[in-house]
């Protein structure tokens, strides 16, 4: 609605009716050129319109190739240090601790580790399930040594909070696609259970179900920022750092680029190679001349 109205405002309030392809395209090229917008801003703006022709008039616009696009910026990761990634987690405890830590020692995003369920590690072969990553593809990624103690855990913990909604005659939770109409009670197995409960149950908005959903990611925001703020860390630092800074360990470690991709769910090898920038390439394996020791 704001970016139509912008549309409408910038050319005099007349009726979208009466414009069309060019004011499209002299509208979103403005954004870029004076308005200077990111990629993303435009192309929310882009679609908006679209929208009101599409779906609000019932016209198609043509592809507009003559609209100056933004120049989406091209950005390195933040990635920590080893040092740095043992002293924020020594700053963090409990929960957001062992979330933290399975960000950082599986790769996961941040929405894969809460969507989590009970059934989906395997601790006999040292396996995590992941499932719906991005692309809505499931994958398997390793279940550290180190934190096999903890998630046992977390997954009694978890079992122990299901037993108590079911006794207070509750225990249903969401389950993915049609599964809940082809098993009706498969919503109250424990397997089906997140890993990583809510404190308290909600009450879903879709069909008015009282259900306890996963964890809320901004209490791991929230404990990262005060983590590194004890941590002396100047740098700003969010779950997906974590995700960073464990492919760039693991290929400085050695590993294959294609054992990386595969543990990271990237669809395109060319995605996980702009981890490469901390290897001994580029500007990381040139020596300064400053630093050259006189002849």
């Amino acid at each position: 609605m704001g970016w139509i109205r912008r549309f409408i405002l910038a050319y005099g309030k007349r009726h979208p009716r009466e414009m069309g392809r060019r004011e499209v395209e002299a509208f979103l090229s403005n954004l870029a050129v004076r308005g200077r917008v990111s990629a993303s801003t435009q192309n929310q703006a882009l679609a908006a319109l679209l929208f009101l022709y599409r779906e609000v008039l019932g016209q198609e616009l043509p592809w507009m190739e003559k609209v100056v696009r933004a120049k989406k910026p091209e950005r390195l990761p933040t990635v920590l240090g080893h040092q740095e990634v043992q002293a924020l987690l020594a700053a963090m405890d409990g929960r957001t601790w062992l979330l933290a830590s399975l960000l950082y020692g599986t790769g996961m995003r941040i929405t894969e580790a809460l969507r989590l369920r009970i059934k989906d590690l395997d601790f006999s072969r040292r396996e995590i399930t992941v499932r719906e990553g991005k692309g809505a593809k499931d994958r398997r990624t390793l279940l550290p040594d180190a934190l096999a103690a903890p998630l046992q855990r977390q997954r009694e913990h978890a079992c122990s909070v299901h037993a108590a909604d079911l006794r207070e005659g509750f225990g249903r939770v969401w389950l993915p696609f049609a599964l809940a109409k082809k098993y009706p009670q498969a919503d109250r197995e424990t397997g089906w259970q997140y890993l990583f409960p809510a404190e308290r149950r909600s009450r879903d908005p879709r069909d008015g179900c009282e259900r306890r959903h996963h964890l809320d990611d901004q209490v791991l925001s929230r404990a990262l920022k005060q983590a590194c703020r004890r941590a002396g860390l100047a740098r700003h630092v969010t779950a997906h750092t974590l995700r960073h800074s464990f492919a760039t360990h693991l290929l400085e470690a050695g590993y294959d680029i294609r054992t990386v991709q595969e543990l990271l769910g990237h669809k395109d090898v060319a995605t996980t190679q702009i981890y490469t920038h901390v290897l001994n390439r580029g500007a990381g394996g040139v020596r300064s001349p400053l630093d050259r020791p006189p002849a």
